[in-house]
């Protein structure tokens, strides 16, 4: 059944969502896009996670009274991840400091490592001495006198000399690194912007930043629109192998896309496109190279090759983009195969390289990309989850957008959160997890997938539960949502052929995360932290992903949610040169590892696709509605 909801807007975002009563702050954050620091991994013992009751009101939990001081508990902070959602409507504000994404935190450091801001785009204004008799040196020395050795493109340098004379030997000059790009008029030196873009291949997603402070101006996201041409890369190549002329239709769309983000942030932050000097682009390996328009079909056939593995850095112009003429592109750096650019950018985001024990990076999606990091070193892979996560290939699956059963928890009854606080349309990925895991849990699904009969259940399962046990073509399947409870006035279902898809789409990440741990000789128990990337992996509950093998079983606190990493990537890349020195290092010290080659990897992936057999209890408690003391 649908329960009542309770709506949560978190202030300064504005972002709201409805969230069942007796679910954490944590994540209702999350659920809304929200990513806050949980360096505990929410035992509720580093105080970072810390935000405000504006309106509203929520117990504090014993926590927040030992960490935090008795006038900050006064005045309606809390821990997030100690705090629940009670009956009435929240508004909560969450400090800059605690957001895992603030623009501050960029700046000022994160995760054990501090960054200065030294974009490669600067701009310097420079006044000059005309030539004298005593003193006639050429027009570029001058130049080079006062903004340093620059090199001056010979466009450039057939501008300079009518430039210097036309407006008074001043003016401004737009340099990356040590090129010159542009030469403007006045003092101009405030008036430098670029966008990191993380192109992804079901969503793009765009942050204005100013390159002079650092500030971010303006954020914007939508739907990639390749998806007209598949909704994923393995179609989009297939298309290109197949069809003259689709390579260059991906790559207009691609540019597009970004064309019509750069206009939604240029409009937001009052910016025009003329100022916006460079683009920072993370993707995965097919995404980047169509928005290059470089061949992807080898990506296609084993070996799976891409074109390029060191960062692209390409003329704006070129690639038709609607910003400053002058203005440059910069593209991730590759590893090997489906692990691309976006996986750099997490690995930088996540500073894999500071990790002082061993460390995993997961990206969960329709293609899962997993990082080990050990003793200096990083093997890194893709595998082919498939979509599921999606909602794909799941009877009655969905997006997760309004309607979209997102959110499953059994207790006598069902309870249900829906996407838009609507009737359900279907379900989405984090809800079939959760269902599945909730199942596995009560007996009701057994470890090889099967939703067992009502006659096959093991005694205590409550009556209400049995009674949603429906039976048709051999198997059984469970209803989540009654006909009268629906939007179509149809019962929603999770079917036995759902658990299968699940199963395929956990066994290949839990497969690819083994074999990378064995080829280096660990156990999951070594691992210090486990880090869960991508949009996908922020929604997921930690204990159910972990009920069903798609995380390993090792306690809460070593399982972290770091957001968007690759759009924080992508942000690092192009506020500091450094940070791309430091992707390129993380690029050549990854190994790849192509799991189509490795002979073990069938074996694993049958064996992976078995549920555990049983969970760690750490986790159960703190994510599931209604099962706080």
């Amino acid at each position: 059944m649908k329960a009542e909801e309770v709506k949560v807007t978190f202030q300064p975002s504005g972002r709201s969502v409805f969230v069942l009563p007796g679910t954490l702050l944590l994540e209702a954050a999350g659920r809304a896009g929200v990513v806050l620091q949980t360096p505990c991994g929410g035992r509720g013992t580093c105080g970072k996670c810390k935000v405000r009751i504006v309106a509203g009101s929520c117990v504090a939990a014993p926590a927040a009274e030992r960490i935090l001081p008795a006038e900050q508990v006064q005045a309606g902070y809390r821990l997030a991840c100690q705090t629940y959602v009670e009956q009435e409507r929240l508004v909560i504000d969450i400090p800059a400091e605690s957001r895992f994404e603030a623009a501050d935190q960029i700046l000022t450091g994160h995760a054990d490592r501090g960054m200065t801001l030294r974009p490669v785009i600067t701009k310097r204004f420079f006044r000059l001495a005309a030539p004298t008799k005593l003193d006639a040196g050429s027009d570029a020395a001058r130049l080079r006198a006062a903004v340093g050795a620059v090199e001056i493109p010979f466009a450039l340098l057939r501008r300079l000399p009518g430039f210097l004379r036309s407006h008074d030997w001043q003016g401004t000059a737009v340099l990356a690194g040590n090129r010159l790009l542009g030469l403007e008029a006045g003092d101009t030196s405030a008036q430098a912007y670029g966008v990191a873009v993380d192109l992804g291949t079901t969503t793009v997603v765009g942050t204005l930043f100013s390159l002079a402070t650092g500030e971010e101006k303006a954020v914007s996201s939508m739907m990639n629109p390749q998806v007209g041409f598949g909704d994923d890369v393995i179609s989009r190549i297939s298309r290109v192998r197949e069809n003259d002329g689709a390579l260059a239709e991906l790559q207009q769309t691609a540019v597009k896309a970004i064309n019509a983000l750069i206009r939604r942030l240029g409009e937001s932050a009052g910016v025009h496109a003329r100022d916006m000097y460079e683009i920072v682009i993370a993707g995965n390996s097919t995404m980047q190279q169509l928005f290059c328009g470089l061949d992807p079909s080898a990506l296609g056939e084993m070996p799976f090759v891409q074109v390029f593995d060191g960062a692209l850095t390409l003329q704006a112009a070129t690639l038709g983009l609607a910003v400053n003429p002058g203005a440059e592109v910069f593209v991730f750096p590759q590893i090997g195969g489906f692990v691309g650019g976006d996986t750099v950018a997490g690995m930088l985001a996540a500073r894999l390289d500071h990790a002082g024990r061993p460390a995993l990076l997961i990206d969960i999606g329709t293609n899962g990309e997993i990082v080990l990091a050990h003793d200096g070193r990083f093997q890194a892979t893709s595998t082919a989850a498939g979509p599921a996560f999606e909602g794909a290939r799941i009877v009655q699956g969905m997006r997760a957008t309004a309607g979209a059963i997102e959110k499953v928890v059994l207790r006598d009854e069902v309870l249900l959160n829906v996407i838009g606080n609507t009737r359900p349309v279907g379900i989405c990925g984090t809800a079939l997890i959760d269902a599945v895991a909730e199942l596995l849990r009560k007996g009701i699904i057994d470890e090889t997938g099967r939703i067992l009969s009502a006659a096959d259940v093991p005694p205590g399962v409550p009556d209400p539960l049995l009674a949603r046990l429906t039976e048709a073509d051999g198997q059984t399947n469970f209803v989540l949502a009654r006909a009268g409870e629906s939007a179509s006035g149809e019962p929603i279902y999770l079917w036995q052929k759902d658990v299968r898809e699940l199963q395929l789409a956990t066994g290949a990440i839990r497969a690819g995360v083994n074999i990378l741990l064995r080829r280096v000789g660990l156990a999951p128990g070594d691992l210090g932290s486990v880090l869960l990337a991508g949009a996908f992996g922020n929604f997921i509950r930690r204990s159910n992903a972990r009920r069903i093998g798609l995380l390993p079983q090792i306690s809460g606190d070593r399982i972290h949610f770091i957001g968007n990493a690759a759009s924080l990537g992508a942000k690092l890349a192009l506020l500091s040169a450094d940070e791309r020195e430091c992707a390129d290092r993380l690029r050549r010290k990854t190994e790849h590892v192509d799991l189509s080659l490795d002979p073990e990897f069938q074996m694993e992936f049958g064996m992976a696709m078995m549920f555990p057999s049983e969970e760690l209890d750490d986790l159960a408690r703190e994510e599931r509605v209604g099962a706080r003391p």
